[in-house]
């Protein structure tokens, strides 16, 4: 086996997680078609995600705020940012998302099939985002057609029409702070509204800058909440018991249950790194300048850190990376916590019983994206 190990699955059809774990058992780290460097074990993960110095976040060559930031810079973005993302500020928002779930499942087919990615995941995504944000109903199926076509986009591997498609929804995002950005002055209190008025060195945060940070907060979590429901949905249907046992369960005791079932099959499957100099991985030494994956998949899925195929959120906590790891750590995580806590529970004391459809098949999201295309499930 050579280094040049692809990690674009789409022309295989491979699972992600059944491939990394392939890899893994022969390899620290591999290097895809794309000439980028993929870690993939639990050590060589989290040692990257801390070394702020050697792994750089300034990737892409769009602004990327906070999480294509180092340094300082770094911080006083995400000290603006996380304000928004405080338990006391966030907590408020449980009883309008559970309204929105409720209304959500209220309106599921009863006995009939559905998918849980599309009909339960993204819509509850959207409605939720938009009630947080302060975004108008009216973008709700704008914004259902943008996460088909970013999908598409990503799985296609077309850079032309992926970015094509992130520039359509830079544009959402503009049609909604340009009237917020001509009232500064103004009461309004909704997130996105008090966004607008925030500063940072001094002077209000320009459009690009509340552009990269909402397309940060909505533009990926949209997609990724969605892909997260599909994965939850699917392991509930099959394992009634666990299913039955959340049903009662305190929010905690959710969360983790949550948390242990996307380290299993996380579909956040890895964030970029740049090296500032040589890097020395197991017998590969990597050069300056060379692009890095960090693997979250297959890191959560490691065998010298997890017992294999063993669900256990307790012993398996500290160690689970669905967030990331360090001062680049996912600043949503309370949100996509809250949101997901919300939508399971507000679906298991709706229903009797979820299962998955006997005659349509589950079907796997491809590199890059990880999870679930389409979860087909009927409910009593």
């Amino acid at each position: 086996m050579t280094d040049h190990m692809p990690d674009d699955l789409s022309a295989a059809g491979k699972d992600m997680r059944e491939f990394t774990d392939e890899l893994r058992a022969k390899f620290s780290v591999v290097k895809n078609i794309s000439d980028e460097w993929v870690f993939l074990k639990h050590a060589d993960v989290v040692a990257a995600a801390l070394d702020h110095d050697r792994f750089s976040s300034k990737v892409s060559r769009y602004l990327q705020i906070p999480n294509g930031l180092d340094g300082l810079e770094h911080s006083e973005y995400r000290k603006v940012i996380e304000r928004y993302l405080t338990p006391e500020a966030l907590v408020p928002f449980t009883e309008s998302f559970e309204r929105i779930a409720l209304q959500l499942v209220s309106e599921l087919p009863v006995g009939s099939v559905f998918d849980a990615v599309t009909d339960v995941g993204a819509i509850f995504a959207v409605r939720a985002q938009c009630e947080w944000l302060g975004w108008p109903a009216t973008l709700e199926p704008l914004l259902l057609d943008w996460m088909k076509d970013n999908h598409a986009a990503t799985r296609s591997g077309d850079a032309a029409w992926t970015a094509d498609v992130a520039a359509k929804f830079d544009d959402i995002v503009r049609s909604v702070i340009q009237p917020r950005r001509g009232a500064v002055n103004s009461e309004t209190v909704d997130v996105t509204s008090r966004l607008c008025r925030e500063k940072v060195k001094g002077r209000l945060l320009s459009e690009a800058e509340l552009v990269s940070i909402l397309r940060n907060w909505t533009g990926g979590d949209l997609g990724s909440i969605a892909l997260c429901v599909g994965v939850i949905i699917a392991y509930l249907a099959k394992h009634p018991e666990l299913a039955m046992q959340l049903k009662t369960a305190a929010d905690d005791e959710v969360d983790a249950a949550i948390d242990e079932i996307l380290r299993i099959d996380n579909p956040f499957v890895s964030n970029r790194r740049i090296t500032t100099c040589p890097v020395q991985i197991g017998d590969k030494t990597i050069p300056a300048g060379a692009r890095v994956k960090l693997n979250w998949t297959s890191a959560n899925r490691d065998e010298a850190v997890f017992k294999k195929d063993a669900f256990d959120p307790a012993g398996h906590r500290e160690a689970n990376l669905v967030y990331g790891i360090g001062k680049h750590v996912c600043p949503g995580r309370l949100l996509a916590t809250i949101e997901l806590r919300v939508a399971v529970k507000t679906l298991l004391n709706s229903i009797n019983t979820i299962e998955l459809a006997t005659d349509q098949p589950l079907v796997r999201e491809i590199a890059p994206l990880g999870g679930y295309h389409r979860v087909p499930v009927i409910i009593t």
